[in-house]
């Protein structure tokens, strides 16, 4: 499992998660990464909104005194509306991108490698397609009345 973010300018730090990702690690990766992909990105905490799912570590007490202690401002956002999410369509990019390898990876280490190769490929203009794309992804879901769209 790998955790990473995206701006408008580019993607963010990409970092592996050990096991079975719980509030308490999640919240050790938003103190390391989302710091890091800040600066990456060349985001200012007083124009940043973090976009995140309604996952219960997401949500939990310790996430959200994180976001609160560091002045974050978090994006009210909709349970069970991955449809709208750009970085789950990044994932979906990524995916794509590893499978146009000839040979499947010989182990996790090789797989690492790949990813991160890939990760960092990504073009500002492929994280600004995707942001640019919301919009059209809120009109599809509002129209299906919040059933499924071809997103």
């Amino acid at each position: 499992m790998v955790w990473g973010c995206m701006g408008w300018n580019w993607d963010g730090v990409l970092t592996e998660v050990e096991g079975k990702m719980d509030a308490k690690q999640y919240v050790e990766i938003l103190d390391g990464e989302v710091l890091d992909s800040l600066e990456k990105l060349e985001l200012d905490r007083e124009t940043f909104y973090f976009q995140q799912d309604n996952d219960p570590k997401h949500t939990s007490k310790l996430a959200s005194k994180f976001f609160e202690d560091q002045g974050f401002k978090v994006l009210d956002w909709p349970s069970q509306s991955p449809d709208l999410n750009p970085i789950e369509h990044l994932w979906n990019h990524l995916k794509r991108r590893l499978g146009k390898y000839e040979d499947d990876p010989k182990g996790v280490h090789e797989l690492w490698e790949r990813l991160v190769v890939e990760w960092e490929g990504i073009s500002a203009e492929t994280c600004q397609k995707l942001i640019e794309s919301m919009p059209r992804r809120c009109r599809a879901v509002i129209k299906a009345r919040g059933s499924h769209t071809k997103y």
